[in-house]
């Protein structure tokens, strides 16, 4: 068998994400708070579309003001089975949370409504953002 730099190159890759998918997270603390479902639309974030129908804020401090769908207030894309909005002074950005029903979440969003111990989590649908709806949850903040 001849072996060359790409075979290596590709073993390690092989071998590096299989040790983060079967990766354990150490428990910084567990915490009870409420949990409700969001998606991109403009019902669950807040945005109209303008007499150019160009998505805008739709009320807040940037009313009128361009708004790019699907994207986090950290700057990432939102991702289903991933993104959390929370109360960034309770819930810093990268924060790692192991919500029961959704799997391990990064804190990447906040929203007007998401005060004290409160998450939103993010879904593809509408649909099932209500089919979450409002529970409340035992959570796992993980360390980093």
């Amino acid at each position: 068998m001849k072996i060359t730099i790409k075979t290596i190159i590709l073993l390690f890759a092989l071998s590096a994400s299989a040790g983060c998918a079967n990766r354990e997270f150490e428990v910084k603390e567990v915490v009870t708070l409420e949990a409700t479902g969001y998606c991109r639309c403009q019902k669950c974030c807040g945005w109209k579309r303008n007499f150019l129908m160009q998505p805008v804020y739709a009320y807040g401090a940037m009313e009128g003001e361009r708004k790019k769908l699907g994207i986090t207030a950290s700057g990432s894309k939102a991702k289903p089975g991933r993104t959390i909005a929370a109360d960034t002074s309770v819930f810093p950005f990268g924060t790692k949370l192991k919500v029961p029903g959704y799997g391990i979440g990064i804190v990447e969003d906040r929203g007007g409504a998401i005060k004290g111990a409160k998450i939103d989590l993010f879904f593809r649908t509408h649909k099932q953002a209500l089919e979450w709806g409002r529970k409340t949850v035992t959570v796992e903040v993980l360390l980093p």
